[in-house]
């Protein structure tokens, strides 16, 4: 291995979603299914389907895609204009900053939410400056998550020039780990507390929040 490299998911993980947020995004998805893509649902029908899509698809807006012909990309773009535009319930971790660039790795971003999304995202969080030209969605490979198929992860290794295997990738969702294992990296699951969610075979270390998640990369990734 020439040079070890940190690949960061964005949300839920460099930053907390509160359950206030989570049920914001749920109100978002709704509101762009029904009032971007016209599709014929009352309000409280489309939002209790978003919490259905999670449940199967582990996506929120899958459903809509599923039941009414809307294209991923439309999908995609609707919900995450307006996602943009409500991150004020976003919380910055205290002193990551400090702690990231203390780490002696290159460090990414591959996240679901859109590029625009991200860059909003990091400036909330005062990390613009730190990944610029750093951070990437899944959309710049044509793709629109990371939870159906190693390819997103491949080809975003290609994008940056490194092998899977140097790479280590902390999200906080397994479905996510499962297809950047299969890719080849190695993986952290930022649990969140949720002990149910540590034993699977996709998952090489499981930390519970991000202060433990940056003393095993201080410690035993870049040391």
């Amino acid at each position: 291995m020439d040079q070890k490299v940190i690949v960061w998911d964005l949300d839920n993980t460099l930053y907390r979603e509160t359950p206030e947020f989570h049920d914001l995004l749920d109100k978002i998805t709704a509101e762009a299914a029904i009032n971007d893509l016209h599709i014929p649902l009352d309000f409280q029908t489309a939002k209790a389907m978003v919490t259905e899509s999670y449940r199967t698809y582990r996506d929120g807006g899958e459903i809509f895609i599923q039941k009414y012909g809307i294209s991923p990309k439309a999908m995609f773009d609707a919900y995450h204009k307006r996602k943009e535009e409500n991150l004020m319930p976003i919380t910055p971790y205290e002193g990551l900053l400090d702690r990231i660039e203390k780490l002696k790795c290159p460090q990414y971003i591959l996240s679901t939410s859109s590029h625009d999304a991200c860059d909003a995202i990091l400036q909330k969080l005062g990390l613009a400056e730190f990944f610029a030209g750093k951070f990437y969605s899944v959309e710049e490979f044509d793709c629109y998550k990371k939870n159906e198929s190693p390819d997103v992860y491949l080809k975003f290794c290609t994008e940056i020039g490194v092998k899977p295997e140097d790479c280590l990738f902390i999200d906080d969702s397994y479905s996510n780990l499962e297809f950047a294992k299969k890719a080849g990296m190695s993986t952290v699951r930022l649990c969140h507390g949720k002990e149910n969610d540590k034993a699977t075979e996709y998952i090489d270390y499981a930390v519970d929040n991000i202060d433990e998640c940056l003393r095993f990369l201080e410690e035993k990734f870049c040391a």
